[in-house]
């Protein structure tokens, strides 16, 4: 009976593909960027799915994505070259810091960064980059800031094929350009 549910999810696996292969690089919007491990399928409470692994490498965290939930739960492959050279244009823009209260920017600042849209968190890390000759920001700000950062950070390392250190040498150039 098992062999045969096997086999039924094994033919409709085939039909459902997920599009993520092993070695692929991923977006997950509340983790950021991710390594596909492998699609495979598991018993989970007497029911087959087929799961996405994904394995975080920075957060030493891994993952398991229903495929038929992939779609829903944000999981995307890496963005375009132009999508990236778009959150790269958003670093050179005008800061628009809202009067709002800390509080509700602060919660529309996690929401952008937790959409995982380069350049919704391109925008988080434009309005909260401090350059020397402003005042110091707060704790909460500098995380947001640094949580902002670390995701972009990693999907330019991403596309374009280079280390993190790299990617974000490449981010303060452009901020620092803008400053001048």
């Amino acid at each position: 009976m098992v062999e045969k549910a096997k086999k039924s999810v094994a033919k409709d696996s085939k039909e459902k593909d997920s599009g993520f292969r092993k070695g692929d690089f991923v977006v997950y919007p509340t983790h950021g960027v991710g390594k596909v491990l492998g699609v495979e399928i598991q018993e989970v409470s007497g029911h087959s799915l087929q799961l996405i692994i994904i394995h975080f490498e920075k957060d030493r965290m891994t993952l398991r994505v229903p495929v038929a939930k992939a779609k829903n739960s944000g999981l995307r492959k890496l963005s375009s070259r132009k999508v990236m050279d778009a959150a790269l244009q958003t670093l050179k823009g005008r800061s628009r810091v809202k009067r709002a209260m800390w509080s509700r920017r602060a919660q529309e600042y996690e929401a952008k960064i937790n959409s995982g849209d380069p350049v919704s968190i391109a925008e988080v890390v434009r309005d909260l980059h401090r350059n020397a000759d402003q005042p110091d920001q707060s704790y909460s700000e500098r995380q947001i800031y640094q949580a902002a950062l670390d995701r972009l950070v990693r999907e330019l390392a991403a596309i374009d094929g280079i280390d993190e250190q790299s990617a974000h040498q490449r981010l303060h150039q452009v901020l620092k350009a803008v400053a001048a």
